[in-house]
């Protein structure tokens, strides 16, 4: 078994295609006692519903239920993993607050599982990797004895999806800022607000919106942050 093992993380940590990637990880955690295998990417500060990677194999339905009822703004291990790295085990205890939604895990099979995030230093990517069953808790022994495993699979799905994010989100290249729209942005990221803005470079507030809202648009983000952030990967500014 040991054998294996290396075998299968020998082919995860040479494997280019994330789809392929995610099934050898599916299969080795299947072995290792886990139905179910979640992976979940996107960027820091951009519009999530968009760039988003989701890849799972949950209950049929779950994904659709889970958005229908907007769980995904009370859920305790997503903010968890928001702010931490470190695994977070499931139990009753963390859903007290949204007893609803552990009653729908519940329903579904998805009771026993863990998360962990990755998260990167420079903050642009993040993601989320969980595993979970229907029957048998996990104890603390299996949970760091699968640990490792868990950490190197999900760093390897990481580094996959970032690039595919990167690869598909616009370049330096394709997207104009005008010089002005720079000149906002630069000083927005120094924490000015609009009519300080305004002051430096004597225009208007409402101008230095215009600019702004311009930004957004064209770099496809929903604030003003947001714009500074991804303007700032692209390096724009």
């Amino acid at each position: 078994m040991d054998a294996w093992k290396d075998l299968q993380l020998r082919k995860l940590s040479c494997e280019k295609d994330l789809q392929k990637a995610y099934r050898l990880v599916q299969n080795f955690f299947n072995y290792q006692g886990f139905e179910y295998c979640a992976f979940a990417a996107y960027p820091t500060f951009a519009d999530r519903h968009r760039h988003r990677i989701n890849i799972n194999n949950y209950p049929y339905g779950w994904n659709k239920l889970y958005k229908q009822n907007g769980y995904a703004a009370n859920d305790p291990i997503l903010a968890h993993c928001n702010q931490s790295s470190l695994p977070i085990l499931w139990s009753e205890d963390i859903f007290c607050e949204v007893p609803e939604l552990w009653q729908a895990l519940e329903h579904q099979g998805l009771s026993h599982g863990w998360t962990q995030a990755v998260h990167e230093e420079r903050g642009t990517y993040y993601s989320l990797f969980s595993l979970a069953r229907m029957q048998r808790p996990i104890d603390p022994e299996e949970h760091y004895g699968n640990l490792g495993y868990a950490i190197f699979a999900s760093q390897r799905l990481h580094a996959l999806a970032c690039q595919r994010m990167s690869d598909a989100e616009p370049s330096s290249q394709t997207v104009h800022l005008s010089p002005r729209e720079i000149e906002v942005l630069r000083w927005s990221a120094e924490g000015k607000t609009a009519s300080e803005v305004g002051r430096i470079l004597c225009l208007s507030e409402r101008t230095v919106n215009f600019h702004v809202n311009s930004c957004m648009r064209k770099l496809n983000v929903t604030n003003k942050i947001s714009a500074v952030a991804k303007a700032a990967h692209i390096h724009m500014i």
